[in-house]
């Protein structure tokens, strides 16, 4: 069976703007109130994903969410027309306006966590939108992500989709971004590692004091059975809670694995030896755990730099390139780091590819933020309905797209412009034909 991995990134919506809505994490608080630049933002994505793919890597693209959600302020008593809805908003709660305009769909590491066949006891690949209950504006993105992620895995006999978990704080679900996949390919029998900040029932209470703690040890627990997984196939383990009080909020802001590689930060787990003996005795193939001392590189620049937000790609002679932000290169311990640790080390790491996603960056998601890694094998790449597998015409149509209908100034007070409601409809509307996913917003569904 031909396994491949596909990272499926998320288009930048066209509401792209900085909120700072993200309690915890660091870049999204500290440019709250700056002017954005949605078109930069889609045209820095997609010029990404061209550049993978175009050195051989398979790329797919997810949709964006239906933003402003003119149907949530409706939920919560804002009444009358959609400019009358956005005025009021705009007056009486800036806040929630803010939120229902969030493109944060656009990291799709959170979107969901994925289990590919060769691991699920029947054979088919498993999807579970996240429910992203932490935050407001992203509880608002499964019912959408799920109905897409339906459309494109469609065939049944290939795929099996299961309802986000309860949106309560015990089953908090932050998807793909605290869940990584470890084996020596693709097509062997993997392990899969869940990392978790707190436990909702139990546990010795110790939890970061600063900042919260966004995924349960329950959620990942729930996840996994949702996929049919056994003891053998999993390892649940704790964040350090030190680095959630800097700043990580993810797993994937202090480690990244990939085949049998494991790139992690020492404070990534607060179990470092327990974690990785655990990986050992589950893994078929030996683990290679690529450890990053706090004396090399300290948690503050971890953060500033997303360096563990990097995507960790394999290629074809077993070697690994390493997508990092343009921001590695701003911190001198950190590209000491890449070029003295990683590149001259023993490990498979060969290469380092920096990409300029500063955009995304300043609201505080990287390289590895802006993809859902799904593994498939031939047949079931065959069976993906619609049209999202990237290839040089989709790419260009995409980037038309985008300077057709993206602004390429948005502050936080043009989220109340009707014009701008009106303008993302439309633009949406011809996205999911470029696509042919169907109707998939709310405003096709009617």
């Amino acid at each position: 069976m031909s396994m491949r991995e596909i990272n499926f990134d998320g288009l930048v919506g066209p509401t792209h703007n900085y909120s700072g809505l993200a309690h915890g994490n660091v870049a999204s608080m500290s440019h709250e109130g700056l002017v954005a630049n949605p078109r930069e933002a889609a045209l820095q994505g997609l010029e990404k994903i061209k550049s993978l793919m175009d050195s051989g890597y398979a790329q797919g693209v997810l949709p964006p969410q239906q933003r402003p959600d003119l149907g949530a302020l409706r939920e919560l008593g804002f009444a009358g027309s959609d400019a009358r809805v956005l005025a009021r908003a705009a007056d009486e709660a800036p806040q929630l306006l803010r939120a229902v305009c969030s493109a944060s769909s656009m990291w799709t590491a959170n979107a969901a966590t994925v289990t590919p066949s060769v691991d699920a006891p029947d054979g088919r690949v498993h999807f579970t939108p996240a429910n992203l209950q932490s935050s407001f504006h992203r509880y608002l993105e499964p019912t959408t992500t799920g109905r897409v992620l339906a459309s494109i895995f469609a065939d049944e006999a290939c795929f099996a989709h299961h309802p986000a978990l309860p949106a309560t704080p015990a089953f908090s679900d932050e998807g793909a971004a605290n869940h990584t996949r470890l084996a020596g390919e693709h097509g062997e029998p993997g392990v899969h590692l869940y990392v978790y900040g707190r436990q909702a029932f139990g546990g010795d209470g110790i939890a970061p004091r600063r900042y919260p703690a966004r995924q349960t040890l329950e959620a990942s627990q729930a996840v996994a059975r949702q996929h049919g997984l056994g003891d053998a196939q999993t390892v649940f383990a704790q964040q350090h809670p030190e680095a959630i009080d800097a700043g990580v909020f993810h797993n994937d802001v202090i480690a990244v694995g990939n085949g049998p590689v494991l790139l992690y930060h020492e404070r990534a787990f607060r179990d470092e030896q327990g974690t990785l003996d655990a990986l050992r005795e589950r893994m078929a193939s030996p683990l290679i755990p690529v450890r990053v001392p706090v004396e090399a590189v300290s948690l503050d620049d971890a953060v500033a730099s997303y360096l563990f937000n990097s995507q960790l790609l394999t290629n074809p002679d077993g070697t690994m390139t390493l997508v990092v932000p343009g921001e590695c290169q701003e911190r001198e311990a950190v590209w000491r780091c890449l070029q003295d640790h990683l590149l001259a080390g023993h490990n498979p790491i060969s290469e380092v590819v920096v990409k300029d996603v500063k955009q995304s960056m300043r609201n505080g998601g990287g390289p590895a933020c802006l993809r859902l890694r799904v593994a498939l094998s031939e047949a079931e790449r065959a069976a993906i309905s619609g049209r999202v597998l990237l290839d040089d015409a989709l790419h260009g149509e995409l980037v038309a797209w985008v300077e057709r209908h993206y602004r390429d100034r948005l502050a936080p007070a043009d989220l109340a412009d009707p014009a701008l409601a009106s303008e993302t409809l439309t633009a949406l509307d011809e996205l999911t034909g470029i696509l042919r996913l169907g109707s998939v917003y709310p405003f096709q569904l009617g």
